[in-house]
């Protein structure tokens, strides 16, 4: 997938929900990693037990930097996860990394995530590649493929879970239901494509582009708002279906056999976003949201390529309304702004202009 500023995301989910209500038939989004970035977040369980160095090995690995197969003498470790009885995943890591703790940060940051994701997605999986890097994640081949540089700008959008559940259906799905019958007659009885990247690329990507909408809507439904859940239901109601009809083990996301769905679960009181003023500004403006219990926050300004520009919060704030400053000195130029409130929800994004 390309890399795409926070700040487009995050336009173009908002243009793209609006687009939806007028054209069911249209795609309602451009790819739907971007979407929402609190369907799976650090605060979910994870089924990663341990992570354990086995020494290093030559491994042959791709490289999207090369976008060519490599040999490496990489550092290696074992990752083992309660629902994977008997088996354990190898992790690959380049030896850029130049030593074994550098390497050993790399797996123990991105193992839990992994350990995140459900069990179906995780059916195949049996090695996965870490590289420096800025280019896209990959999956398939029984592995998941990860840019530490690109992991980078996922966190700070918000989304590495969900690009890790994109990539992860390529590995564990796509060989038994992209081609399926059933599958086929679902696409063809849907009215249109959940995404532009799925109808422009319907047997490399649909089954990995409809999988996140689809566990959304049916087990974290109190993480979406109504706009999302009405596209998903209107655009794809027949893939919903397949899914439905798979019986997956979504475990430890959602717990087998409780009977327990968590569309029936109460919200979570996320902050909000109370006002920006003054907005449009010339020298200062504030920005103000509401916290209902004690939170940990980061508060950021970006521009339009996806920049960081000035960090106002980052730590635990307690309940209450919280007003920051941002008097721009941090970028003189005039232009439109995206003050951004990272939580353990995820991240709400207002818009700031800066006038001349």
């Amino acid at each position: 997938m390309n890399r795409i500023a926070l700040s487009i995301l995050l336009a173009a989910g908002l243009v793209s929900a609006a687009a939806a209500r007028q054209a069911p038939t249209s795609p309602p989004y451009g790819g739907t990693i971007f979407i929402d970035g609190d369907i799976i977040t650090p605060a979910d369980p994870t089924a990663l037990v341990s992570v354990t160095a086995t020494g290093r090995g030559v491994r042959t690995m791709f490289d999207r930097r090369v976008n060519n197969w490599v040999q490496q003498n990489a550092y290696l470790f074992a990752a083992v996860f309660d629902d994977m009885p008997g088996r354990t995943v190898e992790i690959q890591v380049n030896p850029e990394f130049s030593s074994v703790e550098s390497a050993r940060a790399q797996a123990d940051r991105f193992a839990p995530a992994i350990g995140r994701l459900p069990n179906a997605l995780r059916k195949d999986l049996e090695t996965v590649w870490i590289h420096a890097g800025t280019q896209p994640f990959g999956g398939g081949n029984r592995n998941l493929l990860i840019h530490v540089g690109q992991a980078d700008q996922y966190d700070l959008s918000g989304i590495l879970e969900e690009t890790l559940v994109h990539e992860a259906a390529h590995t564990s799905l796509d060989a038994y239901h992209a081609a399926a019958p059933g599958w086929v007659a679902a696409q063809q009885a849907d009215p249109t494509f959940i995404s532009t990247y799925a109808r422009d690329y319907p047997t490399r990507e649909d089954i990995a582009e409809s999988f996140l909408p689809w566990l959304a809507l049916r087990h974290r439904r109190s993480t979406i708002d109504a706009v999302y859940a009405q596209n998903i239901e209107r655009a794809m109601p027949n893939r919903v279906a397949y899914f439905d009809g798979l019986n997956l083990d979504l475990r430890p996301l959602v717990a087998t056999g409780t009977g327990v769905d968590d569309a029936s679960l109460p919200a979570p009181s996320a902050p909000r976003w109370l006002a920006s003023y003054p907005n449009p500004f010339a020298g200062s403006t504030t920005v103000s949201f509401e916290l209902d219990r004690p939170t940990d926050v980061r508060v950021a300004i970006f521009d339009l390529l996806g920049r960081s520009v000035a960090t106002l919060a980052d730590g635990t704030m307690q309940p209450g309304v919280h007003t920051l400053g941002w008097d721009g000195r941090d970028d003189a130029r005039a232009g439109m702004y995206f003050a951004v409130l990272r939580h353990r929800w995820g991240v709400t994004a207002t818009t700031l202009v800066r006038a001349r």
